[in-house]
This record gives structure tokens, C-alpha cells and sequence, in this order.
């Protein structure tokens, strides 16, 4: 049906008959002549139905249309002097046609392909369609490239691909399990996994050593651009082995994708703890490709004649008072664009935003009236201020302080066009904190298997725990951490979860059990790959790199899943719908 794709025909091939098939991108009838811009999976070739060469083959032409998909026969020439198209791999050849098949037609296209202003839920609607632009096709084609190059980097350092099963156990992880009811013992119900977490680690205490799986997981979550409900990880998990081993393994595995890609990145990535990325960031996936990192100034305002700041600055270790200094900020922006920045922050519940501008004769702005010169001066010298520049000021409960003046940074980084583009800019935060207090309830903040670095602890929240998360760009592309491998630990983390004996062994059991076989000393990690194929190609949304992905909503428009299901399957299963009553 077809000698050659359209990407492998070239000069060399002139004189030569060939047979191409694919779909019309575009028809052209210059008055006799029709030219066809035909392409398929990675290329598009020209064809030439000349009516004086082939009657028959130009008047079937004449009923061609865009998006038909043809199967055609023909001699491949030069194109004449001047007529080449540079953009294409075949710009400097043609083929006459000589036989031409319409093997089906298409009706007309409900959008334009490549029209990035169509509307989302008509491009979902129709993704099969949206999925034939060349964009789509080289977003899923460097996909396959970086799974392929994944397997054979972990196959080289003796990982074995191990398949964890998709029907499970329903286990607290952080986020609502999707549950599937079962047909054989009603009322119970299956999760689908949203990690393989618990079997990769009876791998470690199998006696696996080195393990992982290219792994299908589900979270009913809130979405966002980085989320789906259903999304892929690179899985990997390693017996006798402390971060550092952890660590060089997923960096080895991460060079190995980018270079076989064709990205230079380093072999080592930078590092950071939580702490230092929460107190100069505020976040603990701090973007790197641009500065203005926060400075601590607590102790400066402590001493200042304004209540609201002298106030919170008496409690250092519950708040903070933090500096952001935006060089050539007081030339950049406007008094009144300074002041409409705290319109900005007070979405994320701060209460204002000060800020001095860096003057030939010193700070200025409404703040400097409470501060005395030698602390002006002190402020000057902490922020290595110069002239021109802007400084901005948040205060109030250090967590809060953190993720509006993290949110700021980023605001004003958007907003000075000051992000590099297709820069790859790599960290590794580590030390994260093993507890989190929400509510007045204690929750893990990764997940309860994690290694503490000890339990001796005055406040829950400042204990550490042996976990890593790769940023990449801002974005958490990965993460990790060192397990429990003791039955012991285990129980006692559980116990401070608030998690009792009974209910432990009913969630648990399995797992308790295994580490009381001898289990090993074991660690590993997980790396997004929707979100790393986003990121190495630089689209917007995660659902882009996704070939059939879910709304913001969790629906898939192409096949209107979730849908009901009719009476007699339910029955089977021993359901019943009931309307919820308003909340």
C-alpha cells in the first residue's frame, strides 16, 4: 500500500516511482494544475495532478478535499527554480502523480487544526482530530522516546520492571481514592492505586533489590494545569541504600532522558533544604531561573515605631518579616503600581504589602517614617539595596507570610519578563518536614512510610524526615524518600497519625506483617512523566502531552465519561443511587 513515508523520500530518490499515503492538509487548483500537501505521521509531500499527464488522476483530484485520506502513486521530480519550501524536509522535491485512490473521505473538519483559539471542550470533544497536527504528533513521539530511554537506563543499572496491581486495597495517601465496587463480595470496593507505594516496597522485602514499572495511577483530586485524575510516574524503588545512592540513581536516570533527547543539562543538580527554600522562596518548589529571593528582617523591625510590625516581630519563631528586593524596581515600576501589588496579596490573605524605594538619598516610601537612619541603613546593607531598586515588605504568621510573598515572586517575575526561556533549571529539596498540623489534626506531609530522621521532637512540625523532592523550573517534577523498614517505627508513626492498633492492621496488616520477615534498609522515588514531557516541551497545560485527557471537571468529553450505568448493572453489583441532599 505504501513504498515510503514522506519523510524518507529525498533528492536521491528523483526518477524514482513511489507510492505515499496519508491525509490532505491542502489542495491548491492553479487553473489546471492541482497541488495536494499530503502528510502523514511526521511529514507532509507535495503532489502534482497534471491534466495533461493523467486526465483521470485530475479530475479525481478535483473532488479532494482537506483531510481525505489518499493513497497515491507517482514519480518523484525536482521542484523547479525558486519553488522550494526550506520548511519541510521534502521542500526540494515533488511527485507527479500517476495513480490516486481517495480511500475515504472526511466530512468538514469542526475546527481548524492548529487553531490554538478554539475553544478547549471543542478540541477534546474531538482530540482524535486535534491529535493530527504535527505539534501533537512530536509531543508524543519525544513521549515514547523518553519511556524507551527510561526503561533501558534502569535496565543498565539492574532494575528489574516489575507490574503492581490496579485493583487494590483502599489506603490513606493524601488524596481520595477512586473505588470500584466489586460484582463477587458486595458492599466491598476496590481503589485504584495512586501509587504503587505498599507493593514496591514488599518487592524490597521479596528480596528484589532494584525495581520499577512505568506505573498508571488515579487520585480524585481538585485539578489544576499540572493535574489529571489519571496520570503516569516512572517508578523506582532500591534495597540497601541511603538518600545519596537514591539520589545519584534518579539523576543518572534524568540525564540519561534529557541527553538522549537532546537537552544539555548537568549531571548534578543543585541543592537545597526545606527550610532554606520555604524562608528565601517561600515554596518548596522554588523556580531557579530567575533571583529575588527573600531576606529575613524581623529583628530590623522589631525596633521600628510602628505597632502592627513591632508586634509581630516580639515572636520571631511563630512569624516572620520578610524582605523582597526587585532590582531597578523603583525605575520600573510606578508609585501606583507598587501600591495596587497589595490588591495582590491580599487574595492570598495578607493583610498589606510595604515597601521603600532606593533613592540617591537613601530609602523612601511610607514606611521609612518609623524607622530610625541606622536602621534604614541596616535595611540598605541586609537586602544589598542600590539605587533604583524597590523593596517590598510582608509580615504576619510565617506560613502565610511564605506562600503570598512566594506567590509575589512569582507575580513580579511574570510580570518583568524576566523568566528565561528553554533554560532547565534543576533542584533537589530535601530535609522536608514529617508532619504537618492541619486543623489540629497531625498529618503526614509526604506519606506515613516515610523515614523519620529521629522521633525525638519538642514541636511534631519540626521533625525532619529522610525525603527529596526534584524540582524542575518550579515545578515538582519528582520525589522521594527513604522508607521504614522497621515494624516498630511503623506503628509508632501510625500511632502519632492518630491511626489506633485496629485500625492499622485493618489498612495496614499486610505491610506490618512483611517488615516483621526482615525487611531491608530501602528507598526510591517517582518521576511525573506528564508533567517531565511537559516540561521538556514547553506546553502549558498538562493535558496537552496526555493523548485522551480529563477536563478541569475529571469528564472525558470524547467518550462523555462519567455516564450513568443502567439499572441491571447496578443491581449486579448491589448498588443503588441515592440523590445526596443539599449541603
Amino acid at each position: 500500500m505504501r513504498t515510503h513515508y514522506c519523510a524518507n523520500i529525498y533528492e536521491t530518490h528523483i526518477g524514482e516511482t513511489v507510492t505515499v499515503a496519508g491525509w490532505v492538509s491542502s489542495r491548491r487548483d492553479h487553473g489546471g494544475l492541482i497541488f495536494i500537501d499530503l502528510r502523514d505521521k511526521d511529514e507532509v509531500v507535495q503532489l502534482v495532478c497534471d491534466p495533461a499527464d493523467n486526465t483521470t488522476v485530475h479530475t479525481l483530484a478535483e473532488q479532494v478535499r482537506d483531510q481525505f485520506v489518499l493513497i497515491a502513486t507517482g514519480k518523484v521530480r525536482a521542484r523547479g527554480e525558486g519553488l522550494e519550501n526550506p520548511r519541510l524536509k521534502t521542500g526540494k522535491i515533488e511527485i507527479v502523480v500517476e495513480t490516486l485512490m481517495i480511500e475515504n473521505r472526511s466530512k468538514p473538519m469542526p475546527f481548524e487544526l492548529g487553531d490554538e483559539k478554539v475553544n478547549e471542550e471543542i478540541r477534546l470533544r474531538y482530540r482524535y482530530l486535534e491529535l493530527r497536527t504535527q505539534k501533537s504528533y512530536d509531543i508524543f513521539k519525544l513521549r515514547s522516546k523518553i519511556t524507551i530511554v527510561a526503561r533501558n537506563s534502569l535496565d543498565n543499572l539492574g532494575f528489574l520492571e516489575v507490574e503492581t496491581p490496579i485493583l487494590t486495597k483502599s489506603t490513606p495517601e493524601g488524596a481520595r481514592d477512586y473505588l470500584v465496587p466489586s460484582r463477587v463480595h458486595h458492599g466491598e470496593f476496590y481503589a485504584l492505586p495512586q501509587s504503587p507505594q505498599l507493593f514496591k516496597q514488599l518487592l524490597m522485602v521479596s528480596g528484589f533489590d532494584r525495581y520499577f514499572q512505568i506505573a498508571k495511577c488515579f487520585r480524585d483530586e481538585d485539578l489544576r494545569a499540572d493535574r489529571q485524575p489519571e496520570f503516569t510516574q516512572i517508578d523506582v524503588e532500591l534495597s540497601f541504600c541511603e538518600m545519596e545512592d537514591v539520589i545519584l540513581i534518579a539523576q543518572t536516570l534524568i540525564y540519561d532522558i534529557f541527553s538522549s533527547c537532546g537537552f544539555e543539562i548537568p549531571k548534578q543538580f543543585d541543592r537545597m533544604t526545606y527550610a532554606e527554600a520555604m524562608e528565601k522562596y517561600g515554596s518548596d518548589k522554588p523556580d531557579m531561573r530567575y533571583g529575588l529571593a527573600m531576606v529575613d528582617v524581623i529583628d530590623i523591625f522589631e525596633r521600628c515605631d510602628n505597632e502592627i510590625f513591632s508586634n509581630i516581630a516580639k515572636t520571631p519563631k511563630k512569624n516572620r518579616i520578610k524582605a523582597l528586593r526587585v532590582p531597578n524596581g523603583d525605575n520600573i515600576f510606578s508609585k501606583r503600581q507598587m501600591k495596587s501589588f497589595e490588591d495582590y496579596v491580599r487574595k492570598f490573605g495578607a493583610q498589606g504589602l510595604g515597601y521603600f524605594q532606593m533613592k540617591e538619598d537613601g530609602l523612601k516610601g511610607p514606611l521609612a517614617k518609623f524607622f530610625s537612619e541606622s536602621d534604614l541603613q541596616a535595611i540598605v546593607d541586609r537586602c544589598e539595596l542600590e539605587v533604583g531598586d524597590a523593596v517590598f515588605f510582608g509580615a504576619g504568621d510565617k506560613k502565610l507570610v511564605w506562600d503570598y510573598m512566594g506567590r509575589f515572586r512569582i507575580f513580579l517575575a511574570e510580570t518583568m519578563e524576566i523568566i528565561p526561556q528553554k533554560v532547565f533549571k534543576f533542584l533537589w529539596v530535601t530535609d522536608f518536614p514529617m508532619f504537618e498540623v492541619e486543623n489540629g489534626h497531625i498529618k503526614a506531609l509526604h506519606h506515613p512510610f516515610t523515614q523519620p530522621k529521629s522521633l525525638d521532637y519538642e514541636d511534631i512540625e519540626e521533625l525532619e524526615s529522610i525525603a527529596y523532592d526534584i524540582v524542575l523550573n518550579g515545578v515538582e517534577m519528582g520525589g522521594g524518600s527513604i522508607r521504614i523498614h522497621k515494624e516498630e517505627m511503623q506503628s509508632e508513626i501510625f500511632k502519632i497519625l492518630g491511626i489506633g492498633e485496629e485500625e492499622a492492621q485493618e489498612k495496614f496488616g499486610f505491610l506490618l506483617d512483611a517488615l516483621k520477615y526482615g525487611a531491608p534498609p530501602h528507598g526510591g522515588f517517582a518521576l511525573g512523566l506528564d508533567r517531565l514531557v511537559m516540561l521538556m516541551t514547553g506546553v502549558s497545560s498538562i493535558r496537552e502531552v496526555i493523548a485522551f485527557p480529563k477536563t478541569q471537571k475529571a469528564q472525558c468529553l470524547l467518550t462523555q465519561a462519567p455516564s450513568e450505568v443502567d439499572e441491571a448493572q447496578l443491581k449486579e453489583l448491589g448498588l443503588r443511587i441515592r440523590q445526596l441532599s443539599a449541603i
